[in-house]
């Protein structure tokens, strides 16, 4: 089962899906992982209080730029309240496999992004323990 995943993981990596740019986002926000040079730019246009579009672009492993995929997937059509409600464990479960913790900051750094973003601030910190 964890192979289904794993390939699940590089069809995102290789095929990804909203990569790109919005014009004009309402949202807009960069992230960077020093520890392997991840750069993830996530970008959200809402329409009212729902997402209507989200794409993103930048460079890095297979595991952040699968996730920025999966998420952006995910979070169109969503409400701004749904997409607050995103949690780790959302994005662990669309991975589908074990991450350990060498590789959970690749795999967060684009919840860590739709978080900032569609809150607002200017920094977003991950806290090891805190439930995105």
């Amino acid at each position: 089962m964890e192979d289904l995943y794993r390939q699940h993981i590089l069809d995102h990596y290789q095929n990804p899906r909203n990569y790109g740019e919005i014009e004009d986002p309402d949202v807009s926000r960069e992230e960077y992982n020093p520890l392997c040079g991840d750069r993830l730019i996530l970008e959200l246009k809402y329409d009212g209080d729902h997402v209507v579009e989200a794409k993103f672009h930048g460079e890095g492993c297979a595991i952040s730029q699968a996730s920025a995929s999966m998420l952006t997937e995910f979070v169109e059509g969503k409400s701004v309240e749904e997409v607050k409600a995103l949690t780790k464990d959302d994005i662990l479960d669309m991975l589908g496999i074990p991450i350990g913790p060498v590789r959970m900051k690749c795999a967060l750094l684009s919840l860590q992004a739709v978080k900032a973003g569609v809150y607002g601030v200017s920094e977003w910190e991950l806290e090891e323990e805190e439930e995105l």
